[in-house]
């Protein structure tokens, strides 16, 4: 099929000193997921895949296991999900994820770097049409086909899937994320997933170079600073 894929999300800092906010946007991430779907893994593979990616970006034990006790107790904070779309330096397309618990604020904070940045926020939709809501999973493999026709089996909408130096990647509707993945773990067993999320993926990229590029830069910099922001997705193909 042959899709080249590039993963175009801006992931958290991982630099000691930004250490402390990566650990909240991941416990925060990890309390709504457990607070919507439950907390049991075997039984919220949303939340089985955060936990993960968690534990492979390094977050500690006891900061997973205080989200999910925070969402066990059944109250907390009362947090959404906001997503904001716009335009960023040389016009390339951002969408940016939010979970708060105070939405004027967030659109404020994230409005202001969008003008700072010379941006400009859209309205909802406006950005994300030109965008796939993808589920991915990445796992050592070369056989293409008998994980398509597993897949196919199963009833899964699989939108493509490409093989690459011995990993293979599975896309999918964001919908039938853990259709997905209950399939290839009835087929393959458990696997390690190089990737295993939900993500924004362009349909098209969008050139930027020359000063666009430090105010990309500066923009995604000053979003991802927000503790508010989750995720950064966005099509600019940077030009050297």
């Amino acid at each position: 099929m042959g899709r080249a894929f590039q993963n175009r999300k801006e992931s958290m800092a991982k630099t000691a000193d930004a250490k402390t906010k990566v650990y909240s946007k991941y416990g925060r991430e990890i309390y709504v997921c457990a607070k919507n779907g439950g907390v049991d893994p075997a039984g919220n593979l949303a939340l089985r895949g955060l936990i993960e990616r968690a534990k492979k970006d390094q977050v500690p034990s006891h900061v997973i296991d205080k989200a999910l006790d925070k969402a066990k107790g059944g109250g907390g904070e009362d947090y959404s999900l906001a997503r904001y779309e716009g335009f960023g330096p040389g016009s390339c397309m951002i969408i940016v994820e939010c979970l708060t618990d105070n939405p004027n604020r967030t659109f404020g904070d994230v409005r202001a770097c969008f003008n700072k940045a010379k941006g400009k926020l859209g309205t909802p939709g406006s950005v994300s049409h030109m965008f796939d809501h993808c589920a991915i999973l990445a796992f050592e493999g070369r056989d293409e086909e008998t994980v398509l026709e597993a897949l196919m089996e199963a009833d899964v909408d699989v939108t493509d899937i490409e093989s690459d130096a011995d990993r293979i990647t599975v896309f999918a509707p964001h919908t039938d994320y853990a259709k997905t993945k209950e399939a290839l773990a009835e087929a393959f067993g458990e696997l390690d997933f190089e990737a295993d999320e939900i993500q924004f993926l362009p349909q098209t990229t969008t050139p930027v170079a020359g000063d666009d590029v430090a105010m990309l830069d500066k923009l995604l910099a000053t979003l991802n600073d927000l503790d508010d922001v989750q995720n950064i997705y966005h099509s600019a193909e940077r030009q050297d």
